[in-house]
């Protein structure tokens, strides 16, 4: 008996000895973990206040004497000879396929954003528009009281047309940690398209994210009237684009 019970205690120990010299087989190899974050390396815009020569003073006084034409029916052109009466700033239209585009303005592409507007469309249709070779994007909100001293750019919610047709609103928003991360992946881009990886912490995001940047000339009409001109690179043959913020 003792024998039997011996040889039974030292079979446990042998098949408890092999077990454990086994190594376990994952069942399923876990998902890679996301791209990490880019450090944020933008800086503060400049607050320096830009010296207006002469000349535009006396041309913005004669731009505002215009009538505010309303962009859904008819959109001003800009025929060559125009001053810029504001500055040139860095714009980016960037956002997943099928989710709505935002456009992002920024002093320069090394600065922080100084307006963040999620726009009433979609990023796989405005593309086709651009497509088309021109696109005249109206963002209106109502007027204010003549003492109110809200500037446009402040403005937090308006009616989008593109081409005429009413697509939704644009709702000016404060630059999140996406928008951030975007704008420091693009940080060394001037001008041009293409598509950023996509972030799978996002939910439901569909895949890549497609981006536009150029530079803008910024057209200050009135209080109640601005616009952003798109200048494409001499020579170049790409889409023409304008975005009008009229207060009406």
């Amino acid at each position: 008996m003792g024998d039997q019970k011996s040889q039974t205690s030292a079979t446990s120990l042998d098949e408890s000895s092999s077990a454990a010299s086994i190594p376990s087989t994952p069942s399923a190899s876990a998902p890679p973990p996301p791209p990490p974050r880019q450090p944020v390396s933008l800086v503060q815009p400049s607050q320096k206040k830009k010296h207006k020569t002469k000349v535009v003073r006396v041309f913005r006084s004669v731009i505002r004497s215009f009538p505010i034409i309303t962009p859904v029916c008819k959109f001003p052109t800009l025929n060559g000879g125009l001053p810029d009466s504001g500055s040139k700033v860095s714009g980016t239209l960037f956002g997943y396929r099928k989710g709505k585009v935002s456009l992002s303005i920024q002093e320069n592409p090394r600065c922080l954003p100084t307006f963040v507007l999620e726009l009433g469309m979609q990023t796989n249709v405005l593309q086709k528009e651009l497509s088309s070779g021109m696109v005249r994007i109206a963002l209106e909100c109502e007027k204010r009281a003549d003492k109110d001293k809200t500037k446009i750019s402040d403005e937090p919610l308006w009616t989008m047309f593109c081409n005429g047709k009413r697509t939704g609103y644009g709702v000016k928003r404060e630059a999140n940690e996406e928008d951030l991360n975007v704008m420091e992946l693009l940080r060394a881009v001037s001008m041009g398209a293409g598509v950023l990886p996509g972030n799978a912490e996002v939910e439901a995001q569909d895949g890549e994210l497609a981006y536009m940047r150029a530079h803008f000339d910024r057209i200050v009409g009135s209080k109640d009237s601005e616009t952003l001109y798109m200048l494409s690179p001499e020579g170049n043959n790409g889409p023409e684009l304008s975005i009008f913020f009229v207060r009406i």
